[in-house]
Formats: C-alpha cells, structure tokens, sequence
C-alpha cells in the first residue's frame, strides 16, 4: 500500500504564535520539531500497518518545514513553492490519504489561525455555495482521484466540525482545544503520539474493512472567492468567464475539484504579486 500525508502547521499541538510558523523566526525550530515528530509517528505506524510506500506533503507556508533528515527509508517528501496542486500534491497513484495539523476555515470561533488558504488575501472562499475549509477542497481533490482521506489530525474547531460533517467515515484527532486565535491547550507530545499511532492504526483497518469513501462534490463546482479588499478582486475579474460578485468578491465555474484549486491559487497569486 502507498499511503499520502499532507502535512500543516497551523492545527499542529502547541503552535500557538507566529512565531512557530514564520521562517527565521524564534520558535520555528519549535514548529518543525513538533510537526516532524508527529509525522514520525504516523509513519511508524503506518509502516506496522503493512503500508510500504509514504508520500509526505510539506504544506505549510513556503513548504519547507518538515526536517527531510529525521525521515525513515521508504518516504518521499514533497517540499517548495509555488506548485500545482499545492497541498495534495503528489498524491496521484497513492491508496488513501492523511491530513495532520489542519486548522479551521477563515471566520471560525476559537481556532488558531484560522483562514483559508491565504488570510492575508482571502476572506472567504465556497464551493457550491458552501464556505469551505483547506480540509474541504483537499479531500475533494483527492476524491477526485478515488482516494478516501482516512483520518485527519488538527484543531478541534475543524475535526469537530467540517471533517464530521463532510466526511464522518474518516478518523478524527483533536490536537488542541484553542481557546482564541492565538492561544490553545493541547496534549503532551507523548500522549499526542499515541493518540496518532491509534488513530493511524484504526484508520488503516477500516480502510482494509472498505468502510472509507473519497469525498466527492458537484461538477461543474461553482467558485467563489471573497477577497479581503476589492483591489484583489479587480485583479481576479479578468479571468476569463468570472463574475464580479458585490465588491470583493468573484465567481467562476471549474470541471473539478482540482481546476478549482488550482484557478484559485492563481488568482490569489495574482492578487499578490499586483499588491
């Protein structure tokens, strides 16, 4: 079996401060070894579990922030940006897929760091009318493929919420209880491994039990991206066959769940780039 883990920082245990999160900064290394060690021990036990193959994507920011050292032999790891697909990239010709450390979409109570894919840029984004989390249209890229998301580990305001509601089938671990954007309780390191070694152990039995689905949503998927200021959306309205919707925000039709990340991505690099 060949097993796909994307892996985020933001719904990770004990990351609390930009400062975690920020290369450079003074609690990256802090950052890096929490969500190192708990790709270690997802690995580990996917391993016991009779999965031979791991392809891990480094997901989070400029995408560099797993410790390429600390990995076990059989594991590949897909680092840097901009790439096409992003955060489910390399995840083609994989049998199920793991996501860890997601946090909650833009506007959630009590969630650290809570946005969608870029906040600085993005207010809001929906799919099929639906606001949507980085978890949503990850999973719904993946399904795209028939690839189930077995399990996914991050802040409780998203396992809780989103992945319970859109994909109940799928394992569940909290790795904090945030209490504002940027403060949280959370497990000990240890405790937090052995909940993810169970966690990956059940999941990997009920795939084998068939009782996994992929996520799947309705094609063509309609668009909408709400910028957090109208120059974004100036920008963003040349896409060809776009709609201007209110001030700040623009609409568009994609085949699949894949065109609709990867259209996004670049209008918010659009949007960028001209700011």
């Amino acid at each position: 079996m060949k097993a796909f883990i994307s892996v985020d920082m933001e719904g990770l245990p004990h990351v609390v401060s930009y400062e975690h999160m920020t290369y450079g900064r003074a609690l990256y290394d802090e950052g890096r070894r929490i969500m190192t060690d708990c790709v270690l021990a997802v690995v580990e036990e996917l391993k016991k579990s009779g999965v031979n193959q791991v392809v891990v994507a480094d997901s989070h920011g400029p995408m560099v922030s797993l410790i390429p050292e600390r990995m076990p032999s059989a594991v590949s790891i897909v680092r840097g940006t901009p790439r096409r697909s992003s955060m489910v990239a390399g995840s083609k010709g994989c049998d199920f897929g793991i996501f860890l450390g997601y946090h909650a979409k833009a506007g959630s109570a009590k969630s650290t760091f809570d946005h969608t894919i870029a906040g600085g840029t993005i207010a809001r984004l929906s799919l099929n009318g639906v606001q949507a989390s980085e978890f949503l249209i990850c999973s719904a890229c993946l399904g795209d493929l028939d690839i189930p998301v077995v399990m996914v580990a991050g802040d409780r305001s998203l396992v809780d919420g989103d992945v319970r509601k859109f994909a109940p089938w799928s394992v569940r671990v909290a790795m904090k209880d945030s209490l504002n954007t940027t403060a949280a309780i959370s497990p000990s390191m240890p405790d937090m491994v052995a909940q993810l070694k169970e966690g990956t152990s059940r999941a990997v039995t009920e795939f084998n039990a068939r009782k996994m689905k992929p996520l799947r949503l309705k094609e063509p998927i309609v668009v909408q991206i709400d910028f957090v200021n109208s120059a974004n959306s100036n920008i963003a309205s040349a896409l060809p066959g776009s709609q201007r919707v209110g001030g700040n925000g623009v609409r568009f039709k994609a085949k699949d769940a894949w065109e609709a990340f990867a259209v996004t991505e670049l209008l918010l690099y659009a949007a960028i780039g001209a700011k």
